[in-house]
């Protein structure tokens, strides 16, 4: 394992009557590209600002390489920061943009315009450095920003929402080009986001936080499959929930939930829950297949009959909302093959919907109240209906 490059120890910190952050206890390796991941309001942009030293801690401590930098003022922290805004000197050229902190340092002409140099190299801005940031892109603006940051050769880079004012496309493609800029510099990024797809395609980790504290931390995939509370199952792509309890144990690795007015369901026991225990279980849209016709399956499935009560096609995917005994479920088809070559599954058709009994991942915790669920229509979200969210 390689060394932390950044630790918080039980830090917090309050705005009069408000937790900004809870307590949160967390270290980053050297190197690693980190994601904080929240909503408005949890606290990810107050744990910044306190990394960054513009903000102190009411209590615990901020380590970088082993230091204690809590008490430190911003100039005197070897991290640099760059902001949503771009916060670029309209009057400078885009060379001067990036030689400011070098010359604030007064460093000796040659090694600046050298530095430079390598700096337009590295975001492929070589012909613009005589213009002014009015004369270039948002996109080529936050390449600037992030090779102003760069050049000082901080051992931490932070970025706060960096590509929240750019559109779509834009933001996507500077997502790969922030990743080649991270692997090719090699220096720790503390990425601050509210945008999961942005957290998931760049990470080695993320720490997602949910009203002042860390709710999980981990990789991508680990935060996806393996969700340990209800709230990271929602705010990570899509899900739908089941509650029920342990009815009987068929097996040593699988037990049977019985679920109110519902069907039994069968699912894998990797919390070893005894009979009686209760169960709120998690099954990602994509992990649940749907048919007009009834499928021959094995004892390893789970099968219901259902009715589809929406139908949204996408492109390369269409996503279906069923009930199925009055629970609402939503499911993601790919297409992988043609599709006007299939008779399309559309409104009000009956149909089987299935999943594996491995695909569906019991949660540690339930706090469905605070949940914030996106891209489905607000009366069906599986179960969730939107008293629940509020």
């Amino acid at each position: 394992m390689l060394p932390n490059s950044l630790e918080f120890v039980s830090v917090s910190k309050v705005y009069g009557s408000t937790k900004a952050v809870e307590s949160v206890s967390f270290a980053v390796e050297k190197g690693q590209f980190f994601s904080i991941l929240g909503s408005s309001g949890c606290g990810k942009t107050t744990l910044l600002r306190l990394v960054a030293g513009f903000e102190q801690p009411d209590s615990g401590k901020i380590l970088l390489d082993g230091e204690d930098i809590s008490k430190l003022p911003p100039n005197r922290r070897p991290v640099n920061t760059v902001f949503q805004n771009y916060a670029l000197f309209p009057h400078l050229t885009i060379f001067e943009n990036i030689a400011f902190g070098l010359r604030v340092q007064k460093k000796p002409e040659s090694y600046i315009k050298k530095e430079v140099a390598k700096m337009l190299e590295l975001i492929q801005m070589e012909e613009h450095g005589f213009k002014k940031p009015h004369q270039i892109s948002g996109g080529q603006k936050q390449r600037v920003a992030i090779a102003r940051a760069l050049i000082n050769r901080p051992r931490l880079l932070l970025l706060d929402e960096p590509l929240a004012a750019l559109d779509l496309k834009l933001r996507q493609k500077m997502l790969l080009e922030l990743d080649l800029i991270h692997d090719e510099v090699g220096i720790t990024f503390l990425f601050v986001t509210h945008d999961q797809s942005e957290a998931m395609a760049v990470s080695d980790k993320i720490a997602v936080m949910h009203k002042g504290i860390v709710e999980q931390i981990g990789t991508p995939a680990e935060l996806y499959e393996t969700p340990k509370s209800s709230f990271v199952a929602a705010f990570i792509g899509d899900t739908n929930f089941l509650d029920g309890a342990v009815s009987d144990k068929p097996s040593k690795e699988y037990c049977r939930l019985e679920i109110d007015n519902f069907p039994d369901v069968i699912c894998f026991n990797d919390k070893k829950l005894n009979v009686g225990d209760s169960v709120h279980l998690t099954v990602r849209p994509e992990k649940i297949h749907i048919s007009k016709e009834k499928p021959q399956l094995g004892e390893e499935h789970n099968l219901f009959e259902a009715e589809v009560c929406d139908v949204v096609y996408k492109g390369d995917h269409t996503k279906y909302w069923v009930d199925t005994h009055g629970q609402r479920f939503a499911i993601t088809q790919q297409h992988s093959r043609f599709l006007l070559d299939v008779t399309p599954i559309t409104w009000r058709d009956r149909v089987w919907i299935w999943w594996h009994r491995d695909d569906a991942y019991m949660l540690e915790r339930y706090n469905l109240k605070d949940t914030t669920l996106t891209e489905m229509p607000s009366e069906t979200i599986g179960e969730v209906t939107e008293e629940e969210i509020e």
